[in-house]
């Protein structure tokens, strides 16, 4: 059995023919069917091919904003937590050690590693009474509380840091001033 010798085009050399299925020959194979059909570019705007590719780049460009997005947001949720915490450590040194203002900022600023976390407002010493509808109704210092008990010493501690997002949002400042409040009673 003979077998038909493939006619290599003109100007080539025998080993220039391109693989079966390579790129380029089947580059070369669509471009001549289309010149061939006459329909030119209007059958490239139904063609299926790539469309995958496509979707995918457009889908992924947003897929990767969201994370970006939520990537911002979960580091500046953990800065608010953080301050939180410097807060209530504040409010723990002056449950043990009693009021001392310089302590009670120390406390504040040495319980995370934020740069800038502050004991902003100044921790404040006062009396008052609980009440459940206001929380503490402020009072001399060793008088009766409508409750009956007697006034307690109360102090409040605040801390605040500043945040700077990694994307600037169309109205909300940047940096953003993150703040925390504790009271707590001390006798």
């Amino acid at each position: 059995m003979m077998h038909a010798q493939q006619k290599i085009p003109s100007g080539w050399h025998q080993h220039d023919r391109p693989a079966i299925g390579s790129r380029r020959h089947t580059a070369c194979r669509v471009a001549r069917h289309i010149m061939k059909s006459g329909r030119g570019f209007s059958q490239l705007f139904s063609d299926q091919k790539g469309t995958a590719a496509v979707e995918f780049g457009m889908v992924g460009t947003m897929l990767c904003l969201l994370l970006l997005g939520l990537i911002d947001f979960g580091m500046g949720y953990w800065e608010q937590i953080q301050v939180g915490n410097a807060a209530r450590a504040g409010g723990q040194y002056a449950i043990f050690n009693g009021w001392n203002s310089a302590g009670i900022t120390t406390a504040v600023t040495s319980a995370t590693s934020l740069a800038s976390i502050s004991a902003t407002p100044a921790p404040a010493q006062s009396c008052g009474c609980p009440s459940a509808s206001t929380g503490i109704t402020a009072a001399t210092c060793g008088s009766t509380c409508t409750g009956g008990g007697n006034a307690g010493t109360y102090v409040t501690v605040n801390a605040q840091a500043s945040y700077s997002s990694i994307f600037p949002i169309s109205g909300i400042t940047n940096p953003l001033t993150l703040t925390a409040k504790t009271i707590v009673r001390i006798n």
